[in-house]
C-alpha cells in the first residue's frame, strides 16, 4: 500500500489514461511459474543373472554295481582268456560261481546250464549263456505295476530287518518317494529298544515332512504299530510306514514279538499290513538267504529290499534270493542319496552287470 501511495505521488499530474494502464498492470495476476521437470529416476545397473547349477548326473546302475560286476562277470575273461570251455576250465568256472555269493543251489544250476549250452564255446558264449540264465531268474521276481501303488487308505507298510541292514534309512527314502508322489505319510517308530533308531526316524520325518508316532523307551512295539495305523486313519493319511526293532532271525522271542506286531496290525479292517518289506544288506552275502527264509516264516514277507549294493562284491546274492525264494525284489539301495532307492528292474540289473 505504501508502494502504491509513493508511485501515485510521483504520477501526480499524469493523464487519467496513463493512470488507468498503470493500475491495470498492478492488478493483473502474475503468470504461473514455468513447470519444473522432474529428475529422471536413477537406473540401477542390470544385475547379472546366474543360472542355478545343474544337479550332478545320476550315477548309472552299472557304476553302482561295479564291484559285484567284477566278482561275478569280470573274472570270466581271466578264467577263460582266449580258450574254449573244456573240463579243466569248467572247474575254474565252478569256483568262480561259488565265490560270487549266488548260493550253492543257484551256482550249480547256472553251471549245469553253461555245460549244456556253452561246452566248447569261448568266453563270449559263456557270458551270453550266463546272462540269459540270470535274466530269466531275476525276471521272475520283478514286481509288476506301480511300486508306490496304494491298496487302502491308509496303505500300511511294515518294514523288517536286522540291525545294520539299512532298514530305517530305507524307510526314510521310501517316505520321501511317497511324498514326491503326492502321498501323505505317517511314520511309526516301532523300534522302542534303541533310542538312536527313534531319533534317526524322527530326523527323516523332519526331512520329509512326515509325522512320527513314538512310544516310551522299551515300550510295546505292537502298541506303537497299532497307534501308528490309528493316527494315520484319524489324519486321513495315505500311507503308514512302521519301523520294527532290528532282530536276528535266530532269536526266537524277538521273532515271536514280530509275529505279534503282524497280528495286532492285522486287526485293522482294511487288511493291514498291505506290504511287509524285508530289508537285507547285500554285504551279508548268502546269509541274506537264510534271513529271508526265517523272516518269511514268521511275518509273511511280501517283498525284499536289497541295500548297499554300491559297496559290495556280494550283490550276486540277489540271484540266489530270486532262485531259491521267489520273493519279489521291490527296491534296491545303491547309495546314500534319497534317489538311490531305485525300483528293481531285472533287465536294467542284468545290463548293468554284463555291459562292456
Amino acid at each position: 500500500m505504501e508502494e502504491i501511495l509513493l508511485v501515485g505521488a510521483s504520477l501526480v499530474g499524469a493523464t487519467p489514461l496513463v493512470l488507468f494502464f498503470w493500475l491495470l498492470r498492478r492488478t493483473r495476476p502474475a503468470p504461473p511459474p514455468a513447470p519444473v521437470e522432474a529428475a529422471a529416476p536413477a537406473v540401477e545397473p542390470a544385475r547379472e543373472v546366474r543360472p542355478e547349477p545343474a544337479p550332478p548326473p545320476r550315477a548309472t546302475l552299472g557304476a553302482r554295481l561295479a564291484r559285484t560286476k567284477e566278482a561275478l562277470v569280470g573274472r570270466l575273461g581271466s578264467v577263460l582268456g582266449g580258450q574254449r570251455l573244456d573240463d579243466a576250465l569248467q572247474g575254474e568256472l565252478e569256483a568262480l560261481l561259488y565265490g560270487a555269493d549266488l548260493g550253492v543251489r543257484t551256482a550249480d544250476d547256472l553251471l549245469s546250464r553253461v555245460r549244456r549250452e556253452a561246452e566248447g564255446g569261448d568266453a563270449a558264449r559263456v557270458r551270453a549263456v550266463l546272462r540269459d540264465a540270470i535274466a530269466e531268474k531275476l525276471a521272475k521276481v520283478e514286481p509288476a505295476g506301480d511300486p508306490l501303488a496304494l491298496a487302502a487308505k491308509p496303505h500300511v507298510v511294515l518294514v523288517l530287518g536286522v540291525n545294520g541292514s539299512g532298514k530305517t534309512t530305507t524307510i526314510g527314502k521310501l517316505a520321501a518317494r511317497h511324498r514326491q508322489a503326492g502321498h501323505s505319510v505317517v511314520l511309526g517308530a516301532g523300534d522302542t529298544f534303541r533310542a538312536a533308531a527313534r531319533e534317526q526316524l524322527q530326523r527323516w520325518g523332519e526331512r520329509t515332512g512326515c509325522e512320527v508316532i513314538t512310544g516310551p523307551d522299551g515300550g510295546d512295539p505292537a502298541a506303537v504299530a497299532f497307534d501308528t495305523v490309528k493316527a494315520a486313519r484319524a489324519r486321513g493319511a495315505d500311507v503308514a510306514i512302521i519301523d520294527t526293532a532290528g532282530r536276528l532271525q535266530s532269536k526266537v522271542p524277538l521273532m515271536e514279538e514280530l509275529a505279534k506286531i503282524v497280528r495286532v496290525v492285522g486287526k485293522d479292517p482294511s487288511g493291514a499290513p498291505h506290504e511287509t518289506l524285508l530289508v537285507l544288506d547285500a554285504n551279508t552275502g548268502q546269509n541274506a538267504i537264510s534271513q529271508a527264509r526265517e523272516f518269511t516264516s514268521r511275518a509273511g514277507v511280501s517283498a525284499i529290499v536289497l541295500t548297499k549294493l554300491d559297496g559290495t562284491a556280494k550283490g550276486g546274492v540277489i540271484v540266489g534270493l530270486a532262485d531259491e525264494l521267489g520273493l519279489p525284489v521291490k527296491f534296491v539301495g545303491v547309495g546314500e542319496g534319497v534317489d538311490d532307492l531305485r525300483d528293481f528292474s531285472a533287465a536294467e540289473f542284468v545290463s548293468a552287470l554284463f555291459e562292456s
